[in-house]
């Protein structure tokens, strides 16, 4: 804050409904935007506030039914800043209060000075004196004057990336201001969060920025479900011209395992050192065949008989239906009280699953063991499904891995709650899923396992992280357990709504977020910032990469990426 320029008065205002700022004559009114950040100066604390709205007022009715003429600047001179002015609306959503100390560098706003320039100034001298970060339950006095926000304010906010105290990672910056605003990563992840946008704002770059810096930081370990392979090796950049960018292998190749539904397509797009992945009809159980229900059009009778079936035959129960006759179902529901219209329409829908790529009758192999052999050595995986990237495709494999991820987890946290012994800690994991709104519905969101997970997967250390451009979709219940909500542009209504649930002062951040721009803008609140902040999001491109300590694959010769490749199957014990 520069102490000698005030932007405006503070003239009325509420702690519900904010502030009314009048802007000094020499402010241009078009410098105040949407989302801006500013600190008005009280008289024992700093408020740090979001601008909310901007407004023209005239002091006389007459100027609005008279107003100079066009050509008339010099009347236009004379009313500005008298009979012309400029308003901002101001959301307080921090109170920055300097503590006192004994030393001769002591900071208080209680002394008997209580000009507003001096207690800036005091301010700013004492850059280093400790400050509290206090929840607003007041508000400043008439005639408060209102400074633009300083790196110095962002970073006793958000703090910055190299605290040693706390894994922050900056997301981006605020939209007028060369300032990095950060997450901190540790509250981060400890909650389902949520990466919402209607389709492209940039959800999948943001989501690939965010896991960077989970990986980066070492908060926690990743799943990827990877429905468009975009997080993996590399995914195209939008724009005129055709580009890609990095995936999260080449970032970290020592780090991330890919594991493919489709090695076909994975390898004619060049990845390398991907694992085949493959599912057996015994894996899957009728619960799974309950989220997909609408994609294989199954009835509630047919699901019925589905669990007569699975109590008969156990794990083999789709082996078995797929190979019995009509001879053998006749046989079947009359010995077993089954429906056999219901049970001959399930065996030709079930037909279905043999067309996709991944589906084995027997896997010798157990890949989802092995997905956890390599999430409890603190590697992150990426599941890529190539062409298999349909929704019953999707939805059935994601279903089939979590489903047993969620009960190791489980084990794994009991077991670490009975000894208390630090070895038995299982590593904080997060699940990526895309398409979250089609696991999370409210139909279904009570019997699927990301609704268990996003409920009550917290204290056994596992979170999810949602990609989606229709959250009203996503079951309230849900929503009301996403921590931290990573926002771009969204226009529907019930999308919006959606967003706000159970956040207060919503109504104000509502015309922040309509203001947003269409690309690398999105509104942050939640359990990982201390306040909602609006930021110009970090940029995925060469400096990136830099920052975040990548390789370079595209510069090594054929034998570097070899002896790379071996090194990277070496760390992750493959």
């Amino acid at each position: 804050m520069d102490a000698a320029q005030p932007l405006g008065s503070v003239i009325q205002g509420s702690l519900s409904q904010g502030l009314e700022v009048r802007l000094h004559p020499d402010v241009l009114v078009e410098d105040m935007r949407v989302g801006k950040f500013l600190v008005v100066a009280g008289v024992r604390s700093h408020f740090f506030c979001m601008l909310t709205d901007v407004a023209l007022g005239t002091a006389s009715p007459r100027i609005q039914a008279n107003p100079p003429a066009p050509n008339n600047t010099f009347l236009q001179e004379v009313l500005a800043g008298s009979g012309t002015y400029g308003t901002i609306n101001l959301t307080p959503m921090l109170m920055l209060t300097p503590t006192e100390s004994k030393g001769d560098a002591a900071v208080s706003l209680t002394g008997a000075d209580r000009s507003a320039q001096s207690r800036i100034a005091s301010y700013q001298a004492n850059s280093n004196a400790p400050v509290e970060l206090l929840p607003v339950k007041t508000i400043p006095g008439h005639f408060s004057q209102v400074y633009d926000a300083t790196e110095r304010d962002f970073r006793v906010v958000f703090g910055w990336e190299d605290d040693p105290h706390r894994r922050n990672f900056a997301i981006g910056q605020p939209i007028d201001m060369d300032v990095p605003v950060c997450l901190d990563l540790d509250r981060f992840v400890e909650r389902s969060n949520g990466i919402f946008g209607k389709s492209g704002t940039g959800k999948s770059f943001l989501t690939r920025v965010l896991l960077a810096g989970t990986i980066r930081q070492q908060a926690a370990v990743n799943l990827i479900f990877d429905m468009h392979s975009e997080y993996g090796w590399e995914a195209v950049s939008e724009g005129k011209h055709f580009s890609t960018v990095k995936g999260l292998k080449q970032l970290f190749p020592g780090q991330v395992q890919i594991f493919t539904l489709d090695p076909e397509a994975t390898r004619r797009r060049g990845v390398r050192d991907a694992q085949e992945l493959y599912i057996s009809y015994d894996q899957i159980d009728v619960e799974d065949l309950l989220l997909v229900r609408g994609e294989l059009n199954l009835s509630e009778a047919s699901l019925e008989n589905a669990i007569i079936l699975r109590n008969e035959f156990g794990k083999s129960w789709i082996n078995r239906l797929l190979a019995m006759s009509n001879e053998d179902i006749q046989e079947f529901c009359e010995t077993k009280m089954g429906s056999k219209a219901s049970i001959m329409a399930l065996q030709r829908k079930l037909t279905r699953l043999g067309d996709l790529k991944y589906i084995r009758n027997v896997c010798p192999h157990n890949y989802v063991g092995q997905i956890l052999d390599l999430i409890d050595a603190g590697k992150h995986v990426v599941v890529e499904f190539g062409s298999q990237s349909n929704l019953l495709s999707y939805m059935l494999a994601t279903n089939v891995i979590a489903r047993r991820i969620h009960a190791s987890y489980v084990r794994k946290a009991e077991r670490f709650l009975q000894t208390k012994h630090a070895g038995d800690r299982p590593q904080q994991l997060m699940i990526t899923i895309e398409e979250a709104h089609r696991f999370l519905d409210p139909a279904t969101a009570r019997q699927t396992i990301f609704g268990t997970i996003a409920r009550e997967m917290r204290k056994y250390f596992v979170t999810l992280l949602v990609v989606d451009q229709r959250p009203s979709g996503i079951d309230n219940e849900v929503m009301s357990q996403i921590g931290t909500r990573i926002t771009a542009l969204l226009n529907d209504e019930k999308d919006i709504d959606a967003i706000f649930t159970g956040v207060s002062g919503a109504q104000s951040l509502r015309s922040v977020l309509a203001k947003l721009d269409s690309k690398q803008q999105a509104l942050l609140l939640g359990h990982a910032v201390p306040m909602p902040v609006v930021v110009r999001t970090r940029p995925y491109d060469q400096r990136f990469y830099a920052e975040i300590g990548g390789v370079d694959w595209s510069d090594m010769s054929d034998l570097e990426v070899f002896e790379a490749a071996t090194a990277a199957k070496a760390d992750l014990g493959l």
